[in-house]
C-alpha cells in the first residue's frame, strides 16, 4: 500500500492540496501524487498537472477515437502506451470484445501500483479486467519487438511531439519511430496520439509513413476544458 512522504491518504472531504506520494522516473525525474478531496493528479517534478481524475475526456477520446474503428473485429490486440490514470485503459475495454487482448505499457512502476491501490475506482478498476495485460518498461520496447502484431496502437507519452518534458521521448515521433510503429500494426490498423497543441510538422511525418491522418480537436471535460489534439493515422 501507499506510504506517502508527508501524511497518509486524506478523508475525501479533506479538501487541501497533499502530497501524498512520489515515484521516481527510470533515467531521472520524479512523478508526484496529490490528492484534494476526492480527486487525484500526477503532476511531474517542477511542473504542473500532468494529468488529473477531474478532467479526463480527451484521455477517453484517445481510445474511443481508435478502438470504434476495430470494435467489431474478433480477437484485437490494442497497445496502449502510458496508464496515467487509467481512463485511456478503460474507454479501450468498453468499446471492445471479451476476447480482446489490451496490453498497457508503463515506465514508472509507480504509476501501476496507484492504479491497483488509490487511483483504480476512479477509472473502473481497468488493471482488474481479465483483458488487460500490464508490461513495466517502455513503450518503445515492446513496438521494437513485435510485427503485425496490434490492431491499435494508442499513444498518451510525455505531453506529445511537440510538448517534451523528456528529451527520450523524441525517438517515438520521429520517423524512424513512426516507421517501426507502422510495422507493429496489423492491415488496417490504427494510431492514435495525444497531443497538448497541433504540430504541422508531426502530420507531415506520419503522411510520410504512410499513414491515412486525420486531426481530430477535443476538450480535456466534455465541452470545457483545455484544448488538445488527436491524431488518427489508419496504417495504409
Amino acid at each position: 500500500m501507499i506510504a506517502g512522504p508527508q501524511s497518509p491518504i486524506l478523508p475525501m472531504n479533506a479538501k487541501r492540496l497533499q502530497l501524498i506520494d512520489t515515484a521516481p522516473i527510470p533515467g531521472g525525474g520524479e512523478l508526484r501524487l496529490f490528492q484534494e478531496g476526492e480527486h487525484f493528479s500526477i503532476k511531474i517534478a517542477g511542473t504542473g498537472d500532468l494529468m488529473s481524475t477531474r478532467m479526463h475526456g480527451s484521455e477517453d477520446a484517445l481510445a474511443e477515437l481508435a478502438c470504434t474503428r476495430i470494435a467489431a473485429r474478433p480477437k484485437v490486440r490494442v497497445l496502449v502506451g502510458g496508464l496515467g490514470l487509467g481512463f485511456t485503459l478503460a474507454a479501450a475495454l468498453r468499446q471492445l470484445r471479451d476476447d480482446a487482448e489490451v496490453v498497457v505499457a508503463e515506465l514508472v512502476p509507480g504509476v501501476v501500483a496507484w492504479n491497483r491501490e488509490v487511483l483504480g475506482a476512479h477509472a473502473g478498476h481497468p488493471l482488474a479486467d481479465v483483458r488487460t495485460v500490464v508490461r513495466e518498461t517502455d513503450v518503445v520496447q515492446l513496438l521494437r519487438r513485435e510485427r503485425n502484431a496490434y490492431d491499435a496502437i494508442l499513444l498518451d507519452v510525455d505531453n506529445g511531439p511537440d510538448g517534451l518534458t523528456h528529451a527520450s521521448n523524441a525517438w517515438i515521433y520521429s520517423t524512424s519511430g513512426l516507421s517501426t510503429i507502422h510495422a507493429a500494426l496489423r492491415s488496417d490498423g490504427i494510431l492514435t496520439v495525444w497531443s497538448a497543441g497541433p504540430d504541422p510538422a508531426f502530420s507531415t511525418r506520419l503522411r510520410k509513413s504512410r499513414f491515412a491522418v486525420e486531426e481530430i480537436p477535443v476538450r480535456a471535460h466534455g465541452n470545457k476544458g483545455s484544448r488538445h489534439l488527436i491524431w488518427r493515422a489508419q496504417r495504409r
